[in-house]
């Protein structure tokens, strides 16, 4: 496996200690185009106490910081990680599609990037690993915003734009399971053009938001969030996710054909769905919004 070219630094345990993935001291380090600083060491001083070998990594570039990880753990590389990637050049989203990380910029403003990506990686043994990519989606949006929605199985929405995607990936390694959860989320408004669905931004809530800034406010609590789903499964979610459903009470259309009404998710987090032949309930199965089914104005759960 080779290494991803370019600069890069990371944060590990304090001087004298060596992280097992080979996490050190952050430094700073000068990148193309000017220097974007990220919040490395503040992120392990606050996950540290939960995962004592956890590290950070930021590189300039890497093809998928999924990819990355999943190569890693099925070369042995098991400690927990964040890898941040300021450019993807083959970004993977759900059922292969591919997910553009933008080119980062160097204007006066603050040598910005247009979208925040980053994988987490950890071994879990969680009592049920259904409804594990809500878990991190919930975990995401109560972190920035109350207007931001959830779009089972795994993107976050404004205003029926999509605003960030999670591919969650897992491997196993002797008799661990190693687990990979990917995070995109755009910063500022991409390019609609040749995209399936109109895009949002997170500057359009918060303008003055970056990514290092997203970055900092939503993986220390996504770590919380991940250690809890482990312990407890989904089924204490399914309320708060309720309040952040996009999709209750609208019509859909699942890519095998089938069509309903949608009516929130189960405790294990499957979407259930009112067809013409009752309840179903959808584990696997992609979902589209017919844009004719306005929202339920108001909804109990089930």
């Amino acid at each position: 496996m080779s290494e991803p070219e370019g600069h890069h630094f990371t944060a590990g345990p304090p001087q004298g200690e060596i992280a097992p993935s080979g996490g050190r001291e952050p430094h700073a380090v000068g990148k193309r185009g000017g220097h974007i600083h990220w919040p490395a060491e503040a992120i392990w001083e606050a996950v540290y106490p939960l995962l004592p070998t956890f590290s950070v990594e930021v590189l300039p570039e890497v093809d998928s910081t999924n990819s990355e990880l999943m190569r890693r753990a099925r070369a042995g590389q098991l400690d927990p990680v964040l890898l941040v990637a300021e450019r993807q050049t083959a970004g993977r989203g759900r059922l292969g599609r591919s997910w553009n990380s933008g080119v980062p910029t160097t204007d006066a403003r603050a040598n910005t990037i247009p979208t925040l990506t980053f994988s987490l990686g950890m071994p879990l043994v969680p009592l049920d690993w259904s409804g594990l990519s809500l878990a991190v989606g919930l975990s995401i949006v109560e972190s920035l915003h109350p207007e931001l929605k959830l779009k089972w199985p795994n993107d976050v929405w404004l205003q029926d734009r999509k605003l960030a995607g999670i591919l969650i990936e897992t491997v196993s390694v002797a008799d661990q399971r190693y687990a990979v959860m990917g995070v995109g989320i755009n910063i500022a408004v991409p390019d609609a053009q040749g995209l399936r669905t109109a895009p949002a931004g997170l500057r359009e809530l918060l303008p003055e938001m970056d990514a290092p800034a997203v970055l900092g406010r939503v993986v220390p609590a996504l770590v919380q969030a991940i250690q809890r789903f482990v312990e407890h499964g989904f089924a204490p979610l399914r309320t708060p996710f309720h309040a952040r459903d996009l999709l209750y009470g609208r019509e859909l259309q699942c890519s095998d054909g089938m069509v309903g009404v949608a009516r929130g998710v189960d405790a294990t987090g499957a979407l259930l769905l009112h067809t013409g032949d009752g309840l179903k309930k959808i584990t696997s199965a992609e979902v589209s919004v017919r844009p004719l089914a306005p929202p339920a104005s108001a909804a109990e759960l089930p």
